[in-house]
């Protein structure tokens, strides 16, 4: 970034050779009033420096003539004239120097350093421009508070992270794992440094048990500044029944059936029982620690069995629901698993569709053979009647009979019918 010109002042100086004196004084008081030339021109940049690094000031001159060139500080005190350096502090020190540069740098930078360093390049007319040194102060101390070290599943947790002593005021992100969080920030300014905190409030559960939750900072100054605390969160036990004996088989009767309880929480759970749900526990049940052996099944055994567990948070369940089959039986039982019975349902609901269908069907069928019989049978006597007419008036046999077989005076009239 380039320098901002502006007229200087006098030039202060911390000390110089003899042999100088007459000169500078010379060049001070032809430089009481520096305009901007328009001839050579002074670049330089602006530095930012961490604290206790080291800055480094460039006076560079874009078309040399072999004039004199001046770094000034804030206090207008020369701290170099040419290579000579007339300030008494050995913190500054010559990297270059020449016709058409003088760069100096500043080691251990603090905070007193910062402000407007002058280069000036003594030409007719002087001319004059400044950099500026902006000091960065990374935070001094990172600390995570929480409000409680051991948290309960489902309870809402205070905790706030600290950034001491930064300039500029820092940033604070929150992370829980992977996932970034939102907190709340606020900042406090002493002097010329900024001390920030953040509140982050959290609702945990048991996956949050052993999870990082991070505070990280971001500043210009520091990379990768963070600190850590690691959750712990105290649940109720969870609770699972696994089937032993028979192994995804059938519970039949005369069989044994061997269940184990199996619970997990924090803290550890320390009590667990089996009970019948409904029904006392049947005699010859034996119940040894997390496991439970029927050794003969028979049908009074049918019923759902619950294992408990507890800890100092709360009290969970599992529950195992039995149906002892005949020996005959060798279709797998559905009454273990829900989505098992939903099955069975819906294939016995289909077959009961495809039966009523069956069964209209038939039903129908029956109908239709009875009524095209009954048309038949109907249309047949309608013939016959016809055939025979005329020989109802006949005076004897022979007439009858001439008069049925249609003789010459009825064959215009015998005729057959079908309706």
């Amino acid at each position: 970034m380039a320098g901002r010109a502006q007229p200087s002042g006098t030039a202060g100086s911390g000390g110089g050779a003899p042999g100088l004196l007459p000169l500078l004084l010379l060049l001070l008081s032809a430089a009481a009033i520096i305009p901007r030339g328009d001839g050579q021109n002074l670049v330089t940049e602006d530095v930012t420096v961490v604290e206790g690094d080291v800055a480094t000031i460039s006076c560079r001159v874009k078309n040399s003539d072999d004039s004199v060139i001046q770094l000034l500080n804030p206090n207008r005190q020369t701290i170099y004239f040419r290579d000579f350096r007339p300030l008494k502090d050995s913190r500054f020190q010559l990297v270059n120097f020449s016709n058409s540069e003088l760069r100096v740098s500043l080691t251990n930078v603090s905070i007193s350093d910062e402000g407007r360093y002058f280069c000036q390049l003594y030409t007719d007319p002087p001319q004059e421009i400044y950099t500026t040194i902006t000091v960065l102060v990374p935070p001094r101390n990172l600390v995570i508070d929480i409000e409680k070290e051991t948290a309960v599943e489902g309870e809402e947790i205070e905790l706030n992270c600290t950034a001491m002593a930064s300039r500029p005021a820092t940033t604070i992100r929150w992370f829980k794992g992977n996932k970034e969080l939102t907190g709340k920030s606020e900042v406090e300014r002493w002097s010329d440094m900024y001390t920030v905190t953040s509140q982050l409030l959290l609702r945990v559960g048991r996956e949050d048990d052993g999870v990082p939750v991070i505070c990280l900072v971001d500043h210009p100054a520091v990379k990768d500044l963070q600190t850590q605390r690691y959750l712990e969160v105290m649940y109720k036990p969870q609770v699972r029944v696994s089937q032993n004996y028979p192994l995804q088989g059938l519970t039949r009767e005369g069989e044994p059936l061997e269940l184990t309880c199996t619970a997990f929480g924090k803290p550890q759970p320390t009590d667990m029982r089996w009970l019948r749900v409904d029904d006392e526990m049947p005699q010859h049940v034996v119940v040894s620690g997390s496991n439970l052996l029927i050794s003969n099944l028979n049908k009074t055994d049918n019923g759902t069995y619950r294992c408990e567990a507890s800890n100092a948070v709360g009290k969970s369940h599992a529950d195992y629901m039995l149906f002892v089959y005949d020996t005959t039986a060798t279709t797998e039982p559905a009454v273990h698993d829900s989505r098992a019975g939903e099955e069975g349902a819906i294939r016995s609901v289909d077959h009961a569709v495809v039966g009523g269908v069956v069964a209209v069907v038939v039903f129908a069928m029956l109908c239709l053979l009875i009524i095209l019989g009954r048309y038949f049978a109907r249309h047949k006597g309608t013939y016959f009647t016809h055939e025979a007419k005329g020989a109802d008036d006949a005076a004897d046999a022979d007439t009858a009979i001439i008069n049925a077989e249609g003789g010459q005076n009825n064959s215009e009239e015998k005729k057959e019918y079908f309706i």
